[in-house]
């Protein structure tokens, strides 16, 4: 599938996505843009008609983009959301892990309910093509390695639960109703404007803000870091390509990192010298953490001819440039530590 079959494809037509305000979504909202579609965009309503990560995109791409408010909760709200578009990208959810020990049915609501409601709405207007976004958290610490489409679930949070059951309500359309739906689930994903939520991002603007001692969780998890515009372009990929229903996607780069060598490879890129702390707040409990990460994108590659383009290192360099100026344009208020 080369690049001129790609825009040919998106060339002019409408494409919905969930979660557009979010830090793939709104990756995704401008890859999207780039290739001639016009989006309609989600953001989950607010008072303050606050837009999130779309409003760092550039005009001439907000042009394209349509802004709707609401939520996936709501199944009449999904129906009019998803009419007369030709793909819908269904990114939103609730993915902080520590928040799903605390509030588990936010989780289920948003994430397994929400999903339902997107896939309800897609079968009931004949959407031609749906795609879900899962993550290698429903695989649980892994039983083998690289962690193929195969490799068992295990569900080792609550978030991991509900994306489990958002991911067995896709399939379950797909072969009870023949709904379009095609399963993508990434590996960690990292890059600039992500939130601290996410390790990476908390480790380089610690040592950026020049402490004396930062703080992390556990050290030794092992994961597989995927630079978000790769995994940008393993949506729009399968987005547009046929015959993929029913299938299930890892985007992962088969490399499996440890939360240490994360913390060595920043320190050495900006020479920090401060302590690095370990604490107990930052920790899952024991039988929740998931220890290893390391996925196979074998499949990706053979359908869809999808590879990894960006090293970890040359990620690293471009999300702590993309804090560097934040830091420099005192635009830090939304990375508060």
């Amino acid at each position: 599938m080369n690049s001129t079959f790609i825009r040919k494809f998106y060339n002019k037509k409408t494409v919905a996505i969930t979660g557009a305000s979010g830090f793939i979504g709104h990756h995704l909202v401008k890859g999207l843009v780039n290739q001639g579609c016009k989006v309609r965009a989600l953001v989950k309503y607010n008072s303050q008609s606050n837009i999130g990560l779309l409003q760092t995109l550039d005009s001439d791409t907000l042009k394209h983009v349509e802004i709707e408010f609401g939520t996936v909760c709501d199944l009449r709200m999904m129906e009019k959301f998803v009419c007369d578009t030709d793909v819908v990208f269904h990114l939103a959810a609730l993915i902080g892990i520590p928040y799903s020990y605390v509030a588990p049915m936010d989780y289920i609501q948003v994430n397994t309910v929400g999903t339902l409601n997107i896939l309800e709405a897609v079968r009931r207007f004949g959407i031609p093509r749906l795609i879900v976004t899962s993550t290698s958290e429903t695989y649980g610490s892994a039983q083998y390695v690289p962690m193929d489409e195969l490799h068992p679930l295990q569900a080792q949070s609550p978030y991991s639960a509900s994306k489990i059951s958002a991911d067995q309500l896709a399939l379950s359309y797909y072969r009870s109703f023949n709904t379009p739906v095609t399963i993508i689930r990434p590996f960690n994903v990292f890059g600039p404007k992500q939130s601290l939520r996410a390790v990476i991002p908390t480790i380089i603007l610690q040592m950026l803000k020049n402490k004396h001692s930062i703080t992390v969780g556990s050290r030794f998890p092992v994961r597989d870091f995927t630079y978000v515009t790769d995994v940008v372009n393993g949506f729009i990929r399968m987005g547009c390509m046929k015959n993929v229903e029913g299938n299930i996607f890892n985007t992962a780069t088969g490399v499996g990192v440890s939360i240490n060598d994360i913390i060595d490879t920043v320190r050495s890129l900006v020479g920090y010298k401060g302590r690095v702390i370990s604490t107990d707040e930052r920790i899952r409990p024991e039988k929740s953490e998931v220890t290893r990460l390391i996925g196979s994108a074998k499949k990706a590659k053979e359908t869809l001819g999808w590879v990894p383009k960006v090293s970890l290192q040359e990620g690293l360099k471009s999300a702590i440039d993309h804090f560097e100026n934040t830091i420099s344009n005192k635009d830090v208020s939304r990375y508060a530590i």
